[in-house]
């Protein structure tokens, strides 16, 4: 267990899902939290429980100031609308790990599957070979490579690898910008996959909860230390559908082929279209990521029911209440996949 004068941690993307989800958790177990913001001021305004630091990822002398005191940074930042990728995730990720260096914290990175191509798959564990097939994977694996580079250096390492995330506070994500439409109520479900094909899937609020009992016991941890999430594992394609018609109580809700013609006839002029389409191969053959690890650790994985999960992302999203609509849907991505109407 962490020592209690060491509860100070540092949030890299707070204003995120799985990092606002995370540091809102640690909170209120006691921690304080520490956030770097651009813009400091509006985010304090949303969230006053939190100190709040102006400064940006991409600027290293700021990440080492607001780290100081810190025992763990947690990397939950990503470029403004998932944009240049290239240009600024690994740089961005060099300053987190320079801080730590500087001032001895453990790095907490939420991990995902794009960083094994499918020679890995069906089922993939902690130690897989890692030969992504696309830019964002390669990206994913140079993070953990210099990750692992630091621990090698001394400085602590925490990754949680889990499915598509889908939940309160997701934003972008396969669930509400490709199942659904946020802020409508549903005529259809599109589903990416095929019937028979395993989908790995992980509710934010269970990831958050593992990442925090993860760094609840630090101490007792490797200097790199890597563990998969089961998360809600559909095994033949079907169970998120059935759930989503549960949650509505519409069981012969439409099932629709999702539009990946539209997808690939977009992405040369539709930047977020690129990245679904390079994301297709997700989708066409079974995933399963296998929890041993954590559980012979944690004892458990922190597991909300598929029912109770989905109704609390579909309420929301929106799509419950009729009329009602959160941040999503009047974002750039639900905005592009709403004008194209997908459920029309």
């Amino acid at each position: 267990m962490t020592d209690r004068q060491d509860r100070t941690v540092l949030v890299v993307g707070a204003t995120g899902g799985i990092g606002g989800t995370v540091a809102r958790g640690l909170h209120a177990r006691g921690w304080t939290i520490r956030a770097l913001h651009r813009k400091a001021a509006d985010a304090a305004n949303k969230e006053p429980n939190f100190q709040w630091i102006q400064g940006d990822a991409m600027d290293a002398a700021a990440m080492r100031i607001a780290a100081e005191g810190a025992s763990f940074i947690i990397h939950a930042v990503n470029p403004p609308g998932y944009r240049n990728w290239g240009q600024l995730v690994l740089p961005m990720l060099d300053n987190t790990i320079a801080a730590a260096e500087a001032v001895g914290a453990r790095i907490v990175l939420p991990g995902t599957v794009y960083n094994f191509g499918p020679d890995a798959f069906p089922l993939i564990t902690e130690d897989s070979p890692q030969y992504p097939q696309t830019g964002k994977g390669a990206i994913r694996r140079e993070m953990e490579a210099r990750l692992k580079s630091a621990a090698g250096r001394g400085v602590g390492v925490i990754i949680l690898r889990a499915g598509d995330f889908f939940g309160p506070d997701a934003a972008n994500n396969w669930f509400s910008q490709g199942l659904v439409t946020p802020g409508k109520t549903l005529k259809a479900i599109n589903y990416p996959g095929r019937k028979g094909i395993a989908h790995q899937w992980a509710y934010l609020p269970d990831v958050a909860e593992t990442m925090i009992r993860l760094i609840e016991r630090a101490d007792s941890l490797p200097r790199f230390a890597v563990y998969h999430m089961r998360g809600v594992f559909d095994d033949d394609g079907t169970k998120m559908i059935a759930a989503i018609r549960r949650a509505l109580g519409r069981p012969d809700l439409k099932v629709r082929a999702f539009p990946w013609w539209l997808v690939a006839t977009a992405s040369p002029f539709v930047h977020f279209f690129r990245e679904l389409k390079e994301m297709r191969y997700l989708w066409r053959e079974p995933i399963e990521m296998r929890n041993d690890r954590l559980i012979t650790l944690l004892g458990e994985e922190p597991h909300t029911p598929i029912e109770k999960a989905v109704a609390e992302t579909l309420r929301s999203l929106g799509c419950l209440t009729p009329g009602r609509k959160n941040n999503l849907a009047g974002s750039r991505h639900g905005v592009a996949l709403e004008r194209i109407d997908l459920n029309s």
